[in-house]
């Protein structure tokens, strides 16, 4: 087995990794709109904004529990009321490594990417896991077929 070199990958910006994200929703909408929209594009997490600005992220566990513990009365339930304020915000150039490193530290689900002011897109636990299998795999291969 050959060691890949990961040092390159380390310090490569975290926009060439995350799931680009064209879809937000407003803090006000009701949480139902959240999930439909998770739904229809196979997401698990939404960037909350409020005037444009990153004030929360939602994720579909949010959601369900929100909406299980809400009941008949889940048509009231605003995004705004399952979201995680401060949601884990970096620059599209953040390194790999370090956006990796501080979610595993504080064990966060997902970094809120943002370019010139811009969600950008979302890195998630299952972006990192993308990233270590594609590592893993490289590490696995014969020489030869490098």
């Amino acid at each position: 087995m050959t060691l890949v070199d990961t040092s390159r990958m380390q310090g490569e910006p975290i926009y060439k990794y995350m799931t680009v994200c064209p879809l937000t929703i407003g803090r006000a909408e009701p949480l139902e709109h959240a999930k439909k929209a998770m739904i229809e594009k196979s997401i698990r997490h939404l960037p909350v904004l409020d005037g444009g600005a990153v004030v929360g992220v939602v994720s579909e566990r949010d959601v369900e529990t929100v909406l299980a513990l809400a009941g008949k009365s889940s048509a009231k339930v605003t995004v705004e009321d399952a979201m995680t304020k401060e949601p884990y915000v970096v620059a599209a150039d953040a390194k790999l490594a370090r956006v990796a490193s501080d979610m595993a530290r504080h064990k966060y689900g997902c970094a809120i990417v943002l370019e010139r002011g811009a969600v950008a897109g979302v890195f998630t636990t299952v972006d990192a896991l993308k990233v270590l299998a594609k590592i893993l795999e490289a590490e696995t291969e014969p020489t030869s077929a490098r």
